[in-house]
């Protein structure tokens, strides 16, 4: 089972500032890179919690008695650590991006560059499959998809067309839904536009916005005082969510003052820049081009 190797792996862990007694959240397991990178920080009484919502990724936990696996999304982060008697988090790593071993798996359904069932499920027992999206949503509800989660500019096209062409069969497979947009699909534009259009599909699917915006509001209370957020976001809709809290304590972007007109803020930005991969990881891991990396520590 391949996973993807982790992105930006010395600069998460880093950000994290390890203390070896601590204990850490990793929000997205996966193939275990970032999880693997905390523990080799971590003292014997140091403690991990991982979570992902893949049942697969479990087969990849280490065995080790500092690490818990969750099987679960990070959405109910706080939910599991009052059920762990944990209190308090001194730091929380969260890598958003789809892996390659989901990608690569071809009975998944998550990419266009190869022909499945339009599934898309990051958590196989969950109701909803891309299928069910695209045959059975209102076009008004695909147009929203793709707009807000694709960033089409012709989400509109898309919506109709998909919309018309599903009144004479149902669509199941990935091929099925590019034969239906070919002539939206400049040659190109092709596979940006493809890529865009999945992207849309497999958050709303996976209710990622959701989820994430749940687990963001979630952090200033588990995390300690000086404890850190390390976040990595593969688009911008992400990425504005993880600046917003930064910036204002909540993932609206809407700062609070107090009465005195002083910011209320919660967080501080580690590193006041973005951080990318550099040209090397990128050759060595072409996904990991669109990581941008984001560093906090709570004041309060």
């Amino acid at each position: 089972m391949t996973y993807h190797k982790p992105v930006l792996l010395k600069e998460s862990i880093d950000g994290l500032n390890i203390k070896p007694k601590g204990i850490y959240a990793d929000l997205t397991f996966g193939g275990g890179g970032h999880s693997q990178g905390i523990l080799d920080k971590l003292g014997r009484k140091g403690r991990l919690i991982a979570f992902d919502q893949d049942k697969d990724a479990e087969k990849n936990v280490p065995d080790d008695p500092r690490i818990t696996f969750i099987h679960s999304n990070f959405r109910f982060l706080k939910n599991f650590l009052r059920c762990l008697e944990v209190e308090k988090l001194d730091g929380i790593l969260a890598d958003l991006g789809i892996s390659s071993y989901q990608i690569d798996e071809i009975t998944r359904g998550f990419t266009f560059r190869q022909n499945a069932l339009l599934d898309m499920r990051m958590n196989t027992g969950s109701e909803l499959t891309a299928e069910k999206v695209i045959n059975d949503y209102p076009e008004a509800e695909l147009l929203r998809i793709f707009r807000d989660y694709g960033e089409m500019r012709d989400a509109h096209r898309f919506a109709r067309k998909i919309s018309d062409d599903r009144s004479n069969r149902r669509i199941k497979y990935v091929n099925d839904l590019i034969d239906i947009c070919k002539d939206l699909l400049p040659p190109h534009q092709r596979n940006k536009l493809l890529a865009k259009l999945f992207q849309s599909i497999r958050i709303e699917v996976n209710d990622e916005m959701g989820a994430l915006k749940e687990m963001l509001k979630q952090t200033p209370e588990v995390l300690n005082k000086e404890g850190r957020l390390v976040v990595l976001s593969y688009h911008s809709i992400e990425d504005r969510m993880v600046k917003n809290l930064i910036k204002s304590g909540n993932v609206e972007g809407i700062v609070e003052k107090d009465f005195y007109g002083n910011k209320k803020l919660i967080f501080k930005a580690v590193n006041k820049k973005i951080i990318t991969p550099d040209d090397n990881e990128i050759e060595i891991n072409p996904r990991a081009r669109s990581a941008k990396l984001r560093i906090a520590e709570k004041i309060e």
